[in-house]
């Protein structure tokens, strides 16, 4: 490792065996993996630039006048995978690591990712959103039944159409002790989530606000990030003092608490997303976060993580380089194991490619225009959603529909007739929300609004199951980080969906990542690292644990 030229001014001096020193590339990688010990860069009297982790170095430009020692040109320290990330935020919610497996909607994040995560020193949320209240309630049961304390969540998604399935899920919440919630496709706060949030709230005999239920946002625009990082709307406040919901003690002391300490940043991901870049939300929430903190002056700190696009050692790397308290996974949890998804589904996963998805009408905002990420690769989905909700907006019926379209659509999407899908719809709803087959009854546009909705939250459903005959409607939340990671664990054992462990996936991303960060440090120091140096390829855990 021959590069005399990048010689510079010294940052210390080294001592040491010079027996230890090395100049070949393959010993630099070696070193940077080595993640618990320090890595010194030193000149040798003959200018070459060689590498060790042993010895002792000395900062700064005094030392002891020792004339074995070599002038040290870089250094970079230990950093392990629990270094990662804010201590404050691990501490407080009892993680080992910073990192979190974000709720996949349908059960997808089940209860054994769920389970797998806690076990890690992770953080898991359950993704309640798309079941009932029974199927919600057995695995907060399950999850809650566990040996040992495991740490987990569960997901809060906004209702918009039907607020008395939010309410419910919130009721079971409160009467589960379900203390953190992963609050997703908000657009404003809401009577339950404001009734969750301060439920319970009091002094302890210290005097300080105890909060017991905690809010972890998920957004992506920046006016629904302040409304988490500020008090609950007083006007919702009263609501709930006025209906018995919460006593009036509690709607005042919610003024000096945030409606969510903790908040992840999502910028292009799978399912609901604003394809915000990373680079540019981050900053912005990191920036929102200090000013109102500032403002209210809260008694506990606020954090800020980032989701959206953490699929490799670098990009992992480059959201704690920004500061982020913990990073959250979603896309590529989705092709693990322990995902409540089926086989054929994984294997699609799997052969994804960055440029193998597309934004397409959401089954649970369809009339609001609000639109999903999803798999194209291997499915119609997004083509025929799209085509629905053009025909949602350009007709106020179902019979204005050409009938020459109303054709295609009963035999390739409904593969019946309107009216017997119609049937199917009402079946669902008079056990959901019955006030939306009212508002049919009423409406022929909502009722065609309905069924359509039906057809777009069946589609998730049956990827779930591996439905065969349904394959080419398959909607598979899906961003670019699922075939980011593809690319990256190409040709290695994570290439195969069978090794693809919730933590074997996550370790190698923080380990990874504590790799990528070294090799940056001594970048930033005037190092020439040789090509390749850096790298890190996905190992199975028991070699990581012996790094």
């Amino acid at each position: 490792m021959d590069h005399s030229e990048n010689v510079k001014q010294p940052l210390g001096r080294w001592l040491g065996s010079p027996a230890s020193l090395t100049t070949t590339s393959e010993d630099m990688q070696h070193y940077l993996l080595r993640l618990d010990q320090p890595l010194f860069v030193v000149a040798k009297p003959d200018g070459a630039i060689a590498a060790t982790t042993s010895g002792r170095a000395d900062l700064g430009a005094g030392g002891p006048d020792d004339t074995a020692a070599l002038p040290m040109i870089g250094y970079t320290p230990p950093l392990r995978p629990e270094d990662l990330g804010d201590e404050g935020f691990k501490r407080q919610y009892g993680l080992k690591y910073a990192y979190i497996a974000g709720a996949m909607a349908n059960g997808i994040t089940s209860v054994e990712m769920v389970a797998a995560a806690g076990r890690a020193g992770l953080l898991g949320f359950f993704g309640s959103a798309g079941l009932d209240l029974t199927t919600v309630e057995s695995a907060l049961d399950r999850l809650q039944s566990m040996p040992g304390h495991i740490p987990f969540g569960s997901n809060l998604i906004h209702s918009p159409n039907e607020p008395d399935l939010e309410q419910g899920i919130v009721d079971l919440y409160l009467r589960k002790g379900i203390s953190l919630v992963s609050a997703s496709a908000y657009l404003r706060m809401t009577l339950p989530i404001v009734q969750y949030r301060v439920t319970g709230i009091h002094r302890d005999t210290a005097g300080r606000i105890v909060c017991p239920n905690r809010i972890f946002a998920k957004v992506s625009r920046v006016e629904v990030a302040e409304k988490f990082f500020s008090p609950p709307p007083a006007k919702l406040l009263g609501q709930l003092v006025s209906q018995g919901k919460i006593p009036a003690t509690e709607a005042d002391l919610a003024a000096h608490i945030p409606m969510a300490e903790v908040m992840t940043a999502e910028a292009d991901s799978g399912g609901h997303t604003d394809n915000r870049p990373a680079l540019a939300l981050f900053p912005t929430i990191v920036a929102l976060k200090n000013r109102l903190a500032a403002k209210y002056g809260y008694d506990q700190p606020l954090f800020a993580g980032l989701g959206g696009g953490i699929a490799t050692p670098e990009s992992t790397a480059a959201a704690f380089a920004m500061g982020a308290a913990y990073v959250l996974t979603g896309s590529i949890n989705q092709a693990c194991v322990e995902a409540g998804t089926s086989e054929v589904v994984r294997q699609m996963l799997c052969e994804a490619g960055q440029a193998d998805v597309v934004m397409a009408p959401a089954a649970d905002m369809f009339e609001m225009g609000v639109k999903v990420q999803v798999l194209k690769r291997g499915t119609m989905f997004a083509v025929r959603a799209a085509k629905l909700y053009d025909y949602y907006r350009s007709y106020n019926s179902y019979a204005e529909i050409p009938e020459n379209q109303r054709t295609v659509l009963e035999r390739d999407f409904f593969r019946g007739s309107f009216d017997q899908e119609w049937q199917q719809t009402r079946a669902f709803f008079e056990q959901r929300d019955p006030s939306q087959i009212e508002r049919a009854a009423r409406d022929p546009r909502h009722k065609m609004a309905l069924v359509f909705r039906s057809y777009l939250g069946r589609s998730s459903k049956w990827s779930v199951t591996g439905q065969a005959d349904r394959q080419l409607d398959f909607q598979i939340w899906c961003g670019p980080a699922m075939g980011a990671f593809n690319e990256w664990v190409k040709g290695s054992f994570l290439a195969e969906k069978e090794n693809r462990e919730t933590a074997t996936v996550a370790l190698n991303l923080l380990y990874g990542a504590c790799v990528v960060t070294r090799a940056a440090s001594l970048r930033n120091q005037g190092i020439s690292l040789p090509p390749g140096t850096e790298s890190f390829s996905p190992q199975p855990l028991e070699n990581l644990k012996g790094m």
